[in-house]
This record gives structure tokens, C-alpha cells and sequence, in this order.
């Protein structure tokens, strides 16, 4: 009954510090700059080489969903066809399936870098 008492603020001060490290290191790394003599405007620029990072999210998620939901199909044919245990087949063929899925997304990613 307890634990969930002690985990919420558990859970709300993790996020709090990474973004309290986040801000606070960008803010040290941008002072250094500064001091060292780099102009401020660097931390504002908008000439972005590359791609939008929209872009690489919505590739490398759909290649992801389309890797977990051909990793379940295969799974199920697995257990069905070839009578592998459930525990065994679903949740090895899901993950490989994910995995192939990021790293065909890393790869388009690299190609959609290259033309832009």
C-alpha cells in the first residue's frame, strides 16, 4: 500500500533532475563559450544542415510499429506452423523484428542525410 506512496515522487524527481542537469550543463557549456570569446549569436542560428528531426521520428517510429506487428504475425506463424513454444517464438521474433525495423530506419535516416 506504501510503495506507490514512495515511487510517484520517485518517478517525478528523476525527470526533475534530468532536466534540471539538462538546463543547468547547457547553461555551463554556453557560459564557457561566451568567455572564451564565441559569439552569442552561435546559440541562435537557423542555417540547419540535415534533416528536420520530425522527419527521422516519424521514419524510424512507423519502421518500429511495422517491425513489432510483423514480429507478432510471425510469431503466431511460428507457434501455428512450425509448433515452437509461444513463450519462446512471440517475444524473440517481436523484438528481432523491432530491432530490424530501427536499423532500417538508421539506414534511411543516413540516405535522407545525404540528399539534403
Amino acid at each position: 500500500m506504501g510503495s506507490e506512496v514512495v515511487i510517484i515522487p520517485i518517478v517525478f524527481g528523476v525527470i526533475f533532475g534530468i532536466f534540471y542537469l539538462f538546463i543547468s550543463a547547457r547553461n555551463k557549456e554556453r557560459l564557457a563559450l561566451i568567455e572564451k570569446g564565441a559569439d552569442a549569436s552561435i546559440f541562435y542560428s537557423n542555417n540547419r544542415t540535415g534533416t528536420e528531426t520530425w522527419k527521422v521520428v516519424v521514419i524510424n517510429l512507423a519502421l518500429l510499429l511495422m517491425g513489432i506487428g510483423v514480429g507478432i504475425f510471425v510469431g503466431g506463424l511460428c507457434t501455428q506452423v512450425l509448433g515452437m513454444d509461444e513463450d519462446i517464438a512471440m517475444p524473440g521474433t517481436i523484438l528481432f523484428m523491432a530491432g530490424l525495423g530501427l536499423f532500417t530506419g538508421f539506414y534511411l535516416t543516413k540516405k535522407l542525410n545525404e540528399n539534403a
